[in-house]
This record gives structure tokens, sequence and C-alpha cells, in this order.
């Protein structure tokens, strides 16, 4: 039996660059015509397959003006929001074998307006992390180069930010990405291999991606999106959109077996990251809500089924730790929460992630399930520092 190797990477470049292949660089220009039934005389038959290919060539025609209406749509989306795309270069320096080696690493983010009319850059923590705001060197799509004031980053959630001073280019409007579905049409813009601000088209694959092992450096709290708009490496950082140009995701990883697209690929969702974003520009860091519990990871819905659940979800509490917010509450080992704060709670890594961006300090309604009955507590979550 032969057996496929799947590895995850960060979608981020290093300077080794590509052999650019010559390509056209004419417009293609695309026309349709209508040709009129010859007068000339011709058989019954041949006049009717000449009508039937008329009308499939209409038909075509039709179709083909609806799909360049939608090409048409993302050009224009392209157009729009590549002003606030930065491309990111990252001079770093890392010891290895007792020697020092420095190497640059690219990516992309996406310029945004806060609340208190600061103007930060949104992107992935591993895009920056080693590197000090001067070795941080920011590019724009129009050739305009600016390093950061300040970088801000939670490792938890790879996020980061990075203050400048008010730009002479234009903040990205924001999307809901709570209200994205599978098989929405997205688009990514990055610098995939270094070449910034390139763009590409696709839809959302899948939501809800929990589980993902990418290296050796650990996410905790995962919610992503997985798309197949191509993602390559430098497109780390740069901004999933919609069709009506806003920003919905930040592109942060892809799966492949050899390094590049293979149609796998990850964002943050931009609620989850505005999120995060916010908390660490009004505290420094994400203040991550803590429950107290140790889940039970191989607990899953055939498990409740098997109890007599039926085909709910859940996580299942393997401990309480004393004194901790869920001890307060009452939890107690074998409950199964699958509830959390009025949203279901599919599974252990879901909690973990529903826990962690809970505000803390607020009284959160919990639903759990003990000894066949259902149960409502609420908790009230501490700051896990």
């Amino acid at each position: 039996m032969q057996r496929k190797m799947m590895f995850l990477f960060y979608a981020v470049a290093f300077t080794s660059w590509p052999t650019a292949h010559a390509q056209d660089s004419r417009t293609n220009q695309h026309s349709v015509s209508v040709r009129h039934p010859s007068s000339a005389p011709a058989m019954s038959g041949g006049t009717t397959i000449d009508a039937e290919r008329e009308r499939l060539y209409n038909e075509l025609a039709e179709e083909f003006a609806a799909f360049n209406r939608l090409g048409n749509l993302v050009r224009r989306v392209s157009t729009l929001v590549k002003p606030s795309v930065i491309h990111i270069e990252a001079h770093k320096t890392e010891e290895r074998g007792g020697t020092q080696e420095s190497y640059d690493e690219a990516g992309s983010g996406v310029l945004l307006q806060f609340s208190n009319d600061e103007y930060w850059v949104l992107t992935n923590r591993h895009v920056v992390a080693g590197a000090k705001p001067n070795q941080i060197l920011l590019r724009s799509s129009s050739g305009n180069e600016f390093y950061p004031e300040k970088v801000l980053a939670d490792a938890s959630t790879d996020v980061a930010v990075m203050k400048i001073e008010q730009p002479e280019i234009p903040a990205a409007r924001l999307g809901d990405s709570s209200g994205v579905g599978i098989g929405d049409f997205v688009i990514a813009i990055g610098s995939p291999f270094g070449l910034s601000h390139s763009v590409t088209f696709g839809i959302l694959s899948a939501k809800g991606r929990r589980d993902l092992s990418l290296g050796a450096q650990k996410i905790d709290l995962q919610d992503f999106f997985q798309t197949d708009a191509a993602i390559n490496p430098g497109n780390s950082g740069g901004p999933l959109l919609n069709l009506l140009g806003e920003v919905i995701g930040l592109n942060t990883a892809i799966a492949s077996s050899s390094g590049g697209s293979e149609g796998i690929g990850f964002a943050i969702p931009i609620n989850m990251a505005m999120q995060v974003a916010e908390q660490l520009i009004q505290n420094g860091r994400l203040r991550r809500g803590y429950l107290g519990v140790t889940l039970d990871p191989n607990f899953s819905v055939a498990d409740l089924a098997t109890a007599g659940y039926g085909t709910i979800s859940g996580a299942l509490v393997k401990e309480v730790r004393e004194g901790s917010p869920a001890a307060k509450a009452r939890l107690r080992s074998g409950d199964i929460i699958v509830l959390f704060n009025g949203d279901t709670v599919d599974n252990d890594d879901h909690l973990v992630t529903q826990v962690g961006l809970t505000t803390v300090g607020d009284s959160i309604p919990m639903i759990i399930l003990r000894d066949g009955k259902r149960y409502r507590t609420e908790v009230t979550l501490t700051d896990l520092m």
C-alpha cells in the first residue's frame, strides 16, 4: 500500500528567488461574435445542424458574459485592495551550531485603521518573530518603504500588529468572518516567494480547522478557514478577501508535500484576528481566558451517540483543577460541556479556543451533560498568565 505524506508549512518565503520565465505580457482581449446563418441554399439537414450550432454559440456567448463579469469583479477587488496590502521583509539572526546565521524572511500584511485612529499593519507573528522594528522593512504597492514604530505579537494565535505613522495609503475594509460560507468565492493577496502583491482566486473550502500541526511553533488557539486559493511561501499575513473587497481572513499556512501550493491553504478568520489585535494594542498582550480543566482529546461525537445522547457534540472533562473557575462552577470529572456562552462545542480543541478568546471576568453560561441529564451553570473565567 502506498502511503502519502503531507506536511504543513507556514506561508513565508526566504530570499532565494525562483527563476522567472518570460511570459507574453499582452492583454488578452476576449470578443464574441454571433454569426448569421448563410443565405446560400443548403440541405434541410445541414440547415438544422447550422441552426443548432448557432443556438449553442449564442448560449455560450451569454454564459461567457456572465463569467466575464465575475472576472471583472475580481479585477476591481484586486485594484481596490492592493494598495492596502504591505510587503514585509524581516531580517533575522539565529544561532545554529554555535554560529550566528542571518537571513531575510518575506511575508505580507494588511493596513488597518483602528478605533483610536491609529494605523497598524496586521500580519502573522511568525513573519516578524525574532526581528526588531528597525529590521522589518515594509513596502507598499507604490514602492514606498518604511519601518514600524512598534511590534506586538501573540504566540498562541500567531497574530501580530505593527504600528506605523499615518500613511499615505488607504486602510483596508473589514468584513464579518462569521457570515462567510463554504463555497464562497475568495481572493488572496500576498508575496508568494517574495513576489509582492500577487493575487489568487478560489473558494472557501472548509471552516473550523482546529487540529493543525504547524511545525515546531505550537498555535494553541485555532479556528482556521481552509481555501483552495493558491497560497505559497510569502503569503503569510496577507488578507483573504470576499468579493466585496472586505478582509475576512489572514492567510497563515499551507498543507503541502512539496512546499508549494497544492490547493490547501489556511487563514485565521478576521473576527478572531481582530479580537487578538485589539487586545494587543490595548493591553500589550492577549488576556487569555482560563477555565481550569483537562479535556479528553479522544472523546468524539461517536462516544456521545454510544452513550445515548444522539448526534450532539461536546468536550469531555477528565480533571478539574482545585480552586479553578471550573471548580467554582461545580464542574466534575466526567461532565460533557456541550454549550459554552451560547455556542455549540464541537470538540476539545474548539472549547480551548472558545475559552481562550472569551473576555476575562465575564459570567459565561454553560450547558453540561451529567448522568444522562442536562444542567446549566455559569463560570467566570480568570486570566491565564
